[in-house]
């Protein structure tokens, strides 16, 4: 007897998430007769003993991705009725909703969104799904840019990791890149609270007229002003921040762990010293967030006279797993002091195909010691070959399709993955 099964799977509308109908149809073939018919119950296959030949066809669809259609072939001989059993019963069984399958993982999810070389990262809890924003990318700069592309990329982020609303909004700086998106998020997605780090200290039209666009928007709504060392109530996280308005935080246990004493750092007797601008870049408020084991560093466009102090002469932060590379991959920030002193395994560098990435920037990140990849979102068409990463590291490629972010899934013992959302491949990070 020949048993042929043919699957097919209906993909719902949702950025990233398999969520499949099935039904399987059975024919059942012998020298003396043929039939066809619908099998309900897995349960009534029990015949003994004999060869099957199972095919099965699945179609998978991606956003920002092609369609994609995969078959296999398998070939199962002599199979006992328990066996057959399984197979079944996993035809059968429906896809699990990808909100579910994450929540019982309990991880910690890291979306470095494509705003184009500004900043947004969204981080979810997937246990409480509880949220934090860090920024909201650009507003549009011409009457012919789409005001709703940042914002449209920041709910997709959002329905790929099962939530509709954010709790917290960090804005590092009051820079475009940073919070010019804020008008539009807050027309489309609801918001529980608002952080920064004060007033805008920068004398120039453009960073006044966006501060001002985004007190006007968020008027009404709760807004919180951070200092460093407070913490953001996150449930099922550690949130704490590090640097806001040009301060730093002071040696603190639940920075560096239990019992762990910060160090003095080498690198600081070779260290220049920088000179501090008058921008709103050195005001960033940066955060540290613990998951567990794992530790995530996010210090907006801090730069090298601001970075410095937080590893010289000791390292007040310690080291940490995954590095969001300070401003972008600008050569203002990442000095080798702090980047060596922080020591991450795999950093993010959310640059632009024309914005930042700069060759000594990306020189100084990718031979940190110990530094296992350095991703990119775009390639850095400013740079060359020998200071761009691997395309397999790059989220969006020159001259292909824009909007591919870069996503992280923590787990609390310290291990993570990450994923491009260009290829779908997956990079796996196990705890040391």
């Amino acid at each position: 007897m020949a048993l042929f099964a043919h699957r097919k799977s209906r993909t719902h509308n949702h950025p990233n998430v398999l969520c499949s109908s099935t039904s399987i149809r059975l024919s059942k073939a012998s020298p003396s007769q043929g039939q066809e018919f619908l099998v309900s119950n897995p349960f009534a296959l029990s015949q003994r003993n004999h060869s099957f030949n199972l095919h099965l066809q699945t179609v998978y669809t991606f956003p920002h991705m092609p369609m994609a259609s995969q078959s296999r072939s398998l070939s199962l001989l002599r199979l006992p009725s328990f066996a057959l059993l399984l197979i079944c019963l996993a035809a059968f069984a429906p896809a699990r909703p990808a909100q579910a399958q994450t929540a019982q993982a309990n991880n910690l999810l890291i979306y470095a969104i494509d705003v184009e070389g500004g900043q947004s990262t969204l981080l979810v809890d997937t246990k409480t799904h509880a949220s934090l924003l860090v920024d909201t990318g650009w507003r549009a700069m011409s009457p012919h840019d789409d005001p709703d592309r940042d914002v449209s990329r920041i709910q997709a982020a959002m329905a790929d990791a099962g939530i509709t609303r954010i709790d917290h909004v960090l804005i590092t700086h009051f820079h475009v890149d940073h919070v010019g998106g804020v008008p539009e998020l807050v027309k489309h997605v609801s918001v529980g609270e608002f952080l920064d780090h004060g007033v805008n200290r920068e004398d120039s039209d453009i960073t006044r007229h966006d501060y001002a666009a985004y007190i006007k928007a968020i008027e009404g709504k709760p807004r919180r002003i951070v200092h460093p060392g407070d913490t953001i109530s996150i449930p099922g996280l550690t949130a704490i921040v590090l640097t806001a308005d040009g301060e730093h935080i002071a040696a603190d246990p639940r920075v560096l762990g239990p019992g762990v004493k910060t160090a003095p750092n080498p690198l600081c007797a070779t260290e220049p010293k920088w000179d501090l601008d008058d921008t709103e870049n050195p005001r960033s408020a940066g955060v540290l967030i613990r998951f567990g084991k794992f530790r995530f560093l996010d210090l907006g466009d801090l730069t090298k006279a601001r970075e410095i102090p937080l590893v010289c002469p000791d390292n007040l932060i310690g080291t940490v797993d995954l590095y969001l590379v300070n401003h972008h991959g600008m050569n203002l920030s990442n000095s080798r002091a702090f980047v060596d002193a922080i020591h991450p395994r795999v950093a993010i560098m959310d640059n632009g195909a024309h914005k930042a990435g700069m060759p000594e920037a990306w020189q100084t990140v990718h031979e940190s010691p110990g530094l296992q990849d350095l991703w990119m979102l775009h390639t850095a068409e400013g740079s060359d070959v020998a200071h761009n990463s691997a395309d397999a590291l790059i989220a969006n490629l020159k001259g292909g399709t824009d909007g591919n972010w870069i996503k992280v899934v923590a787990s609390p013992d310290g291990s993570f993955s990450v994923t491009n959302a260009r290829t779908g491949q997956t990079r796996d990070y196990p705890r040391h």
